[in-house]
């Protein structure tokens, strides 16, 4: 198995003929998945800027695209019953002809809950208490299961989702990277996982994954490993650093905003990229997750495609 590449379009800030642009080339130039956030107000810079809705957008990708999988990076539990988020991902894999890929994570971004008036929890340990309850639910539902949840924060009752999903297992990506709870959450329920950080810290990761799966008998190597970083390919990496300011400016973002770390921020050449995805890979790690601001840089999607990606493979 060859490592895989996904692409997460952010839609803050874009308009949605440079959003359909850049999924249908993503899916063109044979990227593994495609995925955008799930904010209601815009995570990067001033919240009240422009960002449209996860979900819709998903559905929307699935009729204008062929192949690429499908989901949410990652969809925040906090949002919606964890059957209302089988019942879309279900709809979606129709729309998409088996494409849907359920990305779930506690969520994080208190100022979207308060204006929208959603409940966000005391503490992350009762966000994370919340998603392990929300990823059982959805794994049973969306394996065809008959669902009866009566204790905790979520109920339903004897609830079967009909049609099934077009797949015989939708697959769950589970990111964070919480070592004593979500960790544990992804042993046991995620068939994705996504994390942040250097090879170093990554690796820690791993082990720690490893041992969760190893109490509960599960192979890790059953479970897609992958790291997540916002990055930019260009001529040299001062190209490189002007586009990423570029992108901080259109979004008026700046290098502190919530969402960006160090660690992240990949700012590149072709022969840079290959190197440093090459210590993940000696790491374990199986895939990159790309996420990319508008506007968005087409050009380091066809760099990644036509240079990076099969120089990669003939090293596997």
């Amino acid at each position: 198995m060859g490592f895989s590449m996904g692409i997460c379009l952010w839609t803050q800030q874009a308009s949605w003929a440079q959003i359909i642009e850049a999924a249908e080339l993503v899916d063109a130039l044979g990227f593994d998945h495609l995925w955008t956030v799930d904010h209601l107000l815009a995570p990067q810079g001033r919240p009240d800027q422009p960002i449209l809705e996860g979900w819709s957008v998903l559905s929307a990708w699935a009729a204008r695209t062929a192949r690429v999988r499908l989901g949410l990076f990652v969809g925040a539990n906090t949002f919606r019953h964890p059957a209302m988020t089988a019942k879309l991902a279900t709809t979606l894999d129709h729309v998409s002809d088996g494409r849907a890929i359920v990305g779930l994570g506690a969520g994080w971004f208190e100022r979207e809950h308060a204006a929208y008036g959603l409940e966000f929890g005391e503490r992350p340990g009762e966000r994370i208490g919340w998603l392990d309850e929300s990823a059982r639910i959805v794994r049973g539902l969306l394996d065809g299961e008959t669902v009866t949840a009566t204790s905790g924060r979520y109920r339903t009752e004897d609830l079967r989702l009909l049609p099934r999903p077009v797949q015989d297992h939708v697959p769950i990506m589970i990111g964070g990277s919480g070592e004593q709870r979500t960790l544990r959450i992804v042993a046991e329920q995620a068939d994705m996982w996504n994390g942040f950080g250097t090879p170093e810290a990554m690796q820690r990761k791993i082990g720690i994954l490893a041992g969760h799966c190893d109490a509960v008998a599960r192979d890790i190597g059953h479970i897609e490993l992958t790291v997540g970083a916002n990055l930019i390919i260009g001529r040299d990496r001062a190209a490189a650093e002007d586009i990423y300011a570029a992108q901080l400016v259109a979004n008026e973002a700046i290098e502190t905003t919530n969402v960006t770390h160090p660690d992240q921020r990949w700012l590149a050449t072709a022969d840079e990229t290959i190197t440093r995805i090459q210590r993940y890979i000696d790491i374990g790690i199986g895939g990159l997750i790309v996420e990319m601001p508008a506007p968005f840089h087409l050009d380091t999607l066809r760099a990644l495609a036509h240079e990076v990606r099969p120089r990669l493979d003939q090293r596997l």
